[in-house]
Order: structure tokens, then C-alpha cells, then sequence
């Protein structure tokens, strides 16, 4: 009896995933402010990055989440403030995630976007230059279909804004609480010169947007681009009930729905804050993880 029993403890801790779920403190490694140098923006980008527990006992390569700040934040935030490596420790260890690297570039006040008179091209300088370097320097997989794009708010609004215009580039979307706003909140907004907003898009004349925001509004981006390039991204979108970005997500929501491009759409109880987040994260993981894992 007592030799059946330990015969059937050792096989069940031969088993890796049993090994793993027995296991809390298997982590991933966290690297902090690391640096790629732009040439287009003549400035180093900043960045942070998650390499899961096996990258440096294993030789192959891993799918990638680009994950992008709001607002005020820079590369360290879903780190200090989201508990990102934390989660994905959990998630990867219990078998809920694959794993996968994840890399949290600092834009600034950039809104991702390269400004309307060409002297910040922060958007150009992310295809051109940060992503291929980042791809050279770690093990990941190249290609759409090992690739996603991910934020909060400002970063919500970035990530969107690439699945779109880039889409041949993703395979997902995770967009939380995006900075989605429809014509009358950006005249509001340009107005009043609010979060770098006149820096990034350029002033009003009279009542018109300038140029740069209507070929970076989200809402006209999902009215106008072909339904092709919109259907080949997978979207998971979500807010909080108590955000006043529910109405820039909502009419998201509606346009995509009218154009009939499958995403999913959630509104959970909360506000515009990282206890909000780190939830969104937790479901973002678990929604990108048979994507990357088909």
C-alpha cells in the first residue's frame, strides 16, 4: 500500500504540468528600461521587457505582446502598477496563458501617432526601428501570426490604432478602457489644448479637425477601411461602467457591429484605474492564448 503511494506520487510529479501548478514560484525574468536607439526620432526608446521562466533554459522562440502605456505612464507602468509579470507568472505556470514575451515600449505623450508636422514620428519609428530591433535581439517568433498589439487608455487608443493601420502585422488586439473619442470630443479636446493633444494632431481651423486626426480616429479608420484588412485582426475590447470612455468604446462597439467585424466586447464594473486593469490584463492573457497557440 505505502509503496503504490509513493509510486503514484512520483509519477504524478513527473508530469511537468503538475510540477509547474505545485509551483508559485516559478517567474519569469523582468528587465527594466533597456534601450533601442531611434534614428527617426533621434532619441533612444525606453523600453521594459517579460521573458517567461523557461526562455533561458530553452532554445526555441516565443510569440510576442506588444504592450503599450497610457497617458503619463512610461515602460516600467505595467510593471509597477499592473503586476503584468505577476500575472503572466501565474497564467503561464497554471497552463491558462502560453507564453510568451511581452515588451512594454515608453512613448511619451505621443498617443502613438506620428505628429501632424512630422517631428515627432513616433509611429514610424515603432515599425521601422523598434520592432525589428527587438525581434533581432530576443527569441521570438517573426510573422502576423506570433504577434499582438495591447494597452490601456492612451495605450488602448495606440493599440487600436495599429491593429488597423497595420493589420498585417498582428494576429490580435487587446484594447482596454481606450482614448476612443468621436468628432465632438476631439474638438472639445483640441479646444482646450488637453494631454498634448494640439502637439500630436495640430489646432483647429474654425470648426475643422486637422488632417492628422481624421486619418488617426479610430472611428473613422473602422468606417473607412476595408472590411479585408479590419477582419483579419481578432479584437478583445473592454471598459469600465464608470469611465467616462464608455462612450468612445461603446460607439466602437456599434460601428464594428454595424460593419460586422467579429470582436468582443466586455463592460465590467469599474472605473479608469489599475485595479480595473489588472483584471482586463488577466482576460486579455487568457483571450490571446489559443491564438497564438493555434
Amino acid at each position: 500500500m505505502k509503496a503504490s503511494f509513493y509510486l503514484i506520487i512520483s509519477l504524478l510529479f513527473s508530469v511537468p504540468g503538475f510540477v509547474k501548478a505545485q509551483n508559485p514560484f516559478i517567474k519569469g525574468t523582468v528587465k527594466e528600461s533597456m534601450v533601442v536607439k531611434s534614428t527617426i526620432l533621434g532619441r533612444d526608446i525606453k523600453y521594459s521587457i517579460y521573458l517567461p521562466f523557461d526562455y533561458n533554459t530553452s532554445i526555441r522562440s516565443y510569440p510576442v505582446l506588444y504592450l503599450l502605456h497610457g497617458s503619463t505612464d512610461n515602460e516600467v507602468s505595467w510593471i509597477q502598477f499592473g503586476n503584468i509579470n505577476s500575472t503572466a507568472d501565474r497564467l503561464i505556470t497554471s497552463g491558462e496563458s502560453a507564453p510568451m514575451v511581452i515588451v512594454m515600449p515608453d512613448a511619451g505623450l505621443t498617443y502613438y501617432v506620428n505628429n501632424f508636422n512630422g517631428s515627432v514620428r513616433y509611429e514610424d519609428a515603432f515599425f521601422l526601428e523598434f520592432i525589428p530591433n527587438i525581434e533581432k535581439i530576443y527569441r521570438i517568433r517573426i510573422g502576423k501570426d506570433y504577434r499582438a498589439i495591447g494597452g490601456l487608455s492612451m495605450g488602448g487608443y495606440g493599440s487600436l490604432l495599429y491593429a488597423f493601420k497595420h493589420s498585417d502585422m498582428f494576429a490580435a488586439c487587446l484594447a482596454f478602457s481606450a482614448a476612443v473619442r468621436n468628432d465632438s470630443l476631439m474638438i472639445k479636446r483640441l479646444t482646450l489644448g488637453e494631454g498634448n493633444s494640439n502637439e500630436c494632431y495640430g489646432k483647429l481651423k474654425g470648426d475643422t479637425l486637422p488632417e492628422t486626426w481624421r486619418k488617426n480616429s479610430i472611428l473613422d479608420l473602422v468606417t473607412n477601411l476595408p472590411l479585408k484588412q479590419l477582419d483579419s485582426v481578432k479584437y478583445y475590447i473592454d471598459c469600465g461602467d464608470k469611465d467616462e470612455r464608455i462612450l468612445g468604446n461603446s460607439l466602437l462597439n456599434f460601428t464594428l457591429n454595424a460593419r460586422k467585424v467579429p470582436h468582443e466586447f466586455r463592460v465590467r464594473e469599474g472605473d479608469h484605474n489599475w485595479s480595473y486593469w489588472r483584471q482586463s490584463m488577466e482576460d486579455g492573457l487568457k483571450f490571446l492564448s489559443p491564438i497564438f497557440q493555434r
